[in-house]
Order: structure tokens, then C-alpha cells, then sequence
């Protein structure tokens, strides 16, 4: 998620508590106004259909960003005004898709579904907080299962069982809605890897889904997932072991009620936050996987209320300690950002509740841009001085998560990890491809 390709010459920090936390006091120019945001950070991955655009394309948004910036509308966002904005072109765009099913015609179908997945994604960016917004992710899910299902190699959603619940808590009677994709040639016999993708703070089953078909291309299943607080996740939010709870009921799920999957071939790669997250696994459950990869995930720096005081002026489109404040289980209001702040570390720190200390699973890669200024690159430096050794790259003069590098260090390592042959780069470049 890299910030319009800005390069800091002979950078130098100005908060000594961040090495390579530099220009911390800095506002970048997509706070100030939905047309910074739009011209100098979201225009360019728009064009190319990627993160966040995915499936999307820019004819599509333009006339939605144009009203937009007419309207004026900048930070601190009215949630319901913002998504409103969106939801004319979504509906246009699931309508021509229905009337081409209706035809027959099952690709203009499909590309006109995920197309209007896309729009419905933006409007509920970064988080479903407020009414507009929820009603977005619920009709984004409909657009893109629609569109999921018309694909070359269908992707559906199954419901697996949540059964290590917190009794008495919301988690009883749940289930944990994943998107599992597997290679037709996969077997009881013959079984496929696993790739388990854990989503991020923004970006949940319905968009990381983009990555599902070049897993299926390499004979490798994949499974996408999201992380406590946010899409339809069913683990308590403001509980720090309510993930150990979710991933063992998917970690048991696949080992019972897949065969077609290698139990002793699974790998963890965590986005962002689910980098966060992909961490703690390799700790939490280090025996039932072969790997896990962290790309841009904190550990502990990201919960300093330091950190947090800054970085809803920084790399983060909207406002980033607000919506981690959310997705933690603290809610909206200023109370809840101000509490988050104050307690956060304490409760989830991988350093300060003993994570890091444990033992820990025999291949785990630590991946991200040496500029990030959502998680801090401190995080990296601290997960390698504990516990077992581990691998890592940090991609020099890079934003949060070192895109398109870490995508290709990530692979690579992966691709080496399961005996893999195919090519790296053409696995890349179907990222921003139209969907089959």
C-alpha cells in the first residue's frame, strides 16, 4: 500500500523513540481533502484494479469521485454521507450484471458483479461503522459471492463451526465464514497445500479473494479468513485469546473435514494487521503449521499511544487509530479511540503477554517497508531478538508492507518452503488481471 511513490531524500527522525519512524509530525496531503486522497494516493492503484481497488475499474469510480470532491467532503468523514456516494453506481453495475446472467451471458455477468463487489468495498472503507456503511458490506458480500460463483474455478463461502467458544459469550453457536478455494486435481490421496490468508484491518474475504485463483494455478489450496473485529469474524474483538480460539476451530475443521488438504503442508500469510496475527499463530499453534508469514504486521510498537497519537495524519488513508480503536472492540466514539490508546498495549502486546517468548513454529518470515508509518518497522527488529529464529526482509525506501517487493520475497519463499516450480512473477502479475 505504498503512499504515490514519494521518496524522502537523506531522511532523518524526529521522534527518537522510532529509528526509522521518520518526519513523525508530518501530515501527508491525503488528509486534507477526498481529492488529495483520490490524486495523490488512490487514482494510481485504481487504474490498475489492486488494492484496495480489486476487480474494479476506474470509469466506474471517476464520476463517484468527481461528486465527491464537488461536495467538498474531507476528514473527519460523515460515514453515512461518504458511502451514500457510492451506492447509485454500485446498484447500476449489479443490475447490468443480473441482465447479463438473466442472457446467459455468464463472464459480462461475472466482471459486472465484482465490479459493483468493488464500489460497495469503498463505500464501507476502511470499516462498517456506521448504518450506510453496514448495509455497503452486506451488499458488496452479495455482489461478489454472485460474481465468485460465475468464476472458471468457483469461489464459495463455507461456514465452519466455531467450537472452541468462550462459553457464555457471543462466540457460542457461531460459525467463522472463510473463503476455501482447492485444486480440482486434489485428492485424499493426493492432497494439495494449504496457503491460509489472513485478511487485514480494511481488506476482508471479499477482496483477498484475489489472490485464490494463482494459488489454484501453482496446485495450492487456499483458505481466506478474517481477523477478530472485522467482516463476519465471531471472535470476541477486545479479547487478546479470542484468535487462538478461532484458528484452532479452522485449524480442526481442516484437519477433520478436508482431506483433500496436506495437515502437514499449511501456511499462514497474514496481511497488515492479519500480519499481527499470523504472529501470534506461529506461537500459539507452532506444531500444526509448516510456515507463517508476517507482511507488515506489529507486535508491540504498534500499541504505543506515542505511535497512535501521530498516525491518523500518516500513511493511512482515513483514520487509522480510530478504526483500530474499532476493530479492537473500543467502538467510535472519542472515549473509546482515548481508552484504546491507553489500555491497548497492555492487552494485546506479543512482547508484553509473554508471545514472544514462547516456542514457536520452525519456518516464520517477518516482511516490511523500512518507511512504514501504519505499523512501525520496530516491530520487525523486536519479533527477531525473541524466541526462535526467524527470517526477515526489510524493503528498503518502501511504505507499509513494501509492496511489490515483499510480494515477490513472499513468494519466492513460499514457493521454495513447498517445492514449488512455477513462475513467481507471472503469479504476481495476475493480481490486477480480470477475473476468469
Amino acid at each position: 500500500m505504498p503512499h504515490a511513490s514519494v521518496k524522502w531524500k537523506n531522511p532523518s527522525p524526529n521522534d527518537p523513540r522510532y529509528p526509522n519512524g521518520w518526519h513523525m509530525d508530518d501530515r501527508m496531503p491525503h488528509h486534507d481533502s477526498f481529492q488529495q486522497l483520490w490524486e495523490t494516493k488512490w487514482k494510481d492503484p485504481c487504474s490498475k484494479g489492486i488494492y484496495p481497488f480489486m476487480f474494479g475499474f476506474i470509469e466506474d469510480f471517476q464520476p463517484i469521485v468527481d461528486d465527491i470532491i464537488s461536495k467538498g467532503l474531507k476528514e473527519p468523514y460523515d460515514w453515512d454521507e461518504y458511502a451514500s456516494c457510492f451506492f447509485g453506481k454500485a446498484e447500476e453495475l449489479g443490475k447490468k450484471a443480473a441482465s447479463f446472467e438473466q442472457k446467459g451471458d455468464n463472464d459480462q455477468a461475472r466482471d459486472y458483479y465484482l465490479r459493483a463487489s468493488a464500489v460497495f468495498r469503498i463505500a464501507r472503507f476502511p470499516a462498517p461503522r456506521s448504518p450506510v456503511q453496514k448495509i455497503a458490506w452486506q451488499r458488496g458480500k452479495q455482489m461478489f459471492y454472485k460474481g465468485a460463483a460465475l468464476m472458471k474455478y468457483p469461489i464459495h463461502e463455507v461456514q465452519i463451526p466455531h467450537t472452541h467458544t468462550l462459553a457464555g459469550s457471543s462466540e457460542e453457536n457461531s460459525h467463522i465464514p472463510v473463503n476455501l478455494l482447492i485444486p480440482p486435481q486434489a485428492t485424499p490421496k493426493s492432497p494439495s497445500p494449504l496457503v491460509l490468508i489472513m485478511t487485514g484491518l480494511d481488506g476482508y474475504r471479499t477482496e483477498l479473494a484475489v489472490w485464490q485463483r494463482g494459488w489454484l494455478d501453482q496446485g495450492v489450496a487456499t483458505l481466506v479468513v478474517e481477523i477478530p473485529g472485522t467482516g463476519d469474524s465471531p471472535a470476541l474483538p477486545n479479547d487478546p485469546e479470542s484468535p487462538d480460539r478461532q484458528w484452532s476451530s479452522v485449524l480442526d475443521w481442516v484437519s477433520k473435514e478436508e482431506p483433500r488438504i496436506d495437515k502437514k503442508k499449511i501456511i499462514v500469510w497474514g496481511f497488515s494487521t492479519g500480519g499481527y496475527y499470523a504472529l501470534r499463530i506461529a506461537h500459539t499453534h507452532p506444531d500444526r503449521l509448516l510456515g507463517s508469514v508476517s507482511l507488515g504486521g506489529g507486535c508491540h510498537h504498534m500499541f504505543d499511544r506515542e505511535w497512535l497519537d501521530k498516525v491518523n495524519n500518516h500513511e493511512y488513508p482515513f483514520d487509522l487509530a480510530d478504526t483500530l480503536a474499532y476493530k479492537f472492540g473500543y467502538g467510535t466514539d472519542l472515549e473509546g479511540v482515548e481508552r484504546f490508546k491507553r489500555e491497548g498495549q497492555k492487552l494485546f502486546s506479543l512482547k508484553l503477554d509473554g508471545t514472544l517468548s514462547r516456542e514457536c513454529c520452525k519456518n516464520v518470515l517477518l516482511v516490511n517497508g523500512e518507511w512504514d508509518r501504519i505499523f512501525p518497522i520496530e516491530d520487525l527488529t523486536l519479533a527477531l531478538k525473541a524466541g526462535r529464529p526467524k527470517q526477515a526482509r526489510i524493503v528498503e525506501q518502501t511504505w507499509h508492507m513494501g509492496e511489490p517487493e515483499s510480494f515477490v520475497v513472499i513468494l519466492r519463499w513460499i514457493y521454495e518452503l513447498l517445492g514449488l516450480k512455477g513462475d513467481v512473477m507471472r503469479q504476481l502479475k495476475s493480481l490486477g488481471a480480470k477475473a476468469e
